[in-house]
């Protein structure tokens, strides 16, 4: 018998980012009592980046799953060598998209004509951006030759501030918060014999790397208990701090008390 493998939907939005995290993880040592207790993160700094680039896409999935039944989307499509893939790929009566999702949380971005900077740094979004793009353009065109050019859109997640210094000339770059309502805003472009087409051709694994795998089936189930192992630290450093501010003052075994309770009743809640 032939096993055929899953359908290119059936993969979860950050799926390739999260595995790689989770692989990263298996090398962390398990924290103490005493450093659980005052809120180390269980994150090794090389998975940091990995963290935030699975919250961001997964956050950009969640919007995308609410658009109405004649989009498709595709998570992770995996494409070219090295592990990379496409964090999304849309389908629709207003086009076809590759959606890069990035996350900046609480950041200045600035937007240009052909840069991108983070907090000062330039970022090569923008020609990452449009090669995706090129690449499942190309393969669309195999066998849809007459299909309109893939547009890139760079989806930015959690930034404090974003300035559009300049429009760039072939990617479309927005706040992650507008990102359906441009959808939604757009014209049909694409009649619904070839967006069926379009969604074949996407969902085909031959399509892409050989044999791209499903998730696991425990992927989300590990990566939620991190999360929530990450969001617990994060609250227990934060009122560690409330408490040295109080302890300054004296009562110091008091304010020890406080983050103690403060911490159970943030975590029941």
């Amino acid at each position: 018998m032939t096993l055929h493998p899953p359908a290119m939907r059936t993969r979860i939005a950050a799926q390739l980012v999260i595995e790689h995290l989770l692989s990263r993880q298996t090398a962390v040592p398990p924290r103490t009592r005493v450093a659980r207790f005052f809120g180390k993160s269980p994150l090794c700094p090389e998975s940091m980046g990995w963290y935030l680039g699975a919250q961001g896409e997964i956050t950009v999935g969640k919007l995308l799953a609410s658009l109405p039944t004649d989009w498709t989307t595709f998570h992770a499509v995996p494409i070219g060598r090295n592990a990379t893939d496409i964090a999304h790929i849309l389908v629709g009566p207003g086009g076809i998209f590759t959606i890069d999702t990035q996350h900046h949380c609480g950041k200045h971005i600035w937007v240009g004509r052909r840069t991108v900077t983070v907090s000062g740094h330039k970022k090569a979004y923008l020609p990452a951006a449009e090669h995706e793009a090129e690449r499942v353009t190309t393969v669309l065109r195999e066998r849809m030759p007459l299909v309109a050019p893939v547009q890139p859109v760079i989806a930015l997640v959690d930034a404090k501030q974003i300035t559009f210094r300049d429009k760039p000339v072939q990617v479309k770059v927005l706040d992650a918060r507008g990102l359906l309502g441009w959808l939604e805003r757009l014209q049909p472009v694409l009649s619904d014999d070839e967006i069926a087409e379009a969604v074949v051709i996407l969902d085909t694994p031959a399509t892409w790397r050989e044999q791209p795998h499903p998730a696991a089936a425990d992927v989300m189930t590990r990566f939620t208990a991190l999360d929530g192992q990450v969001r617990h630290a994060r609250i227990r450093r934060v009122l560690w701090s409330t408490a040295a501010v109080i302890g300054v003052g004296g009562g110091a075994v008091g304010a020890a008390v406080l983050v103690e309770k403060a911490l159970l009743g943030a975590l029941a809640g």
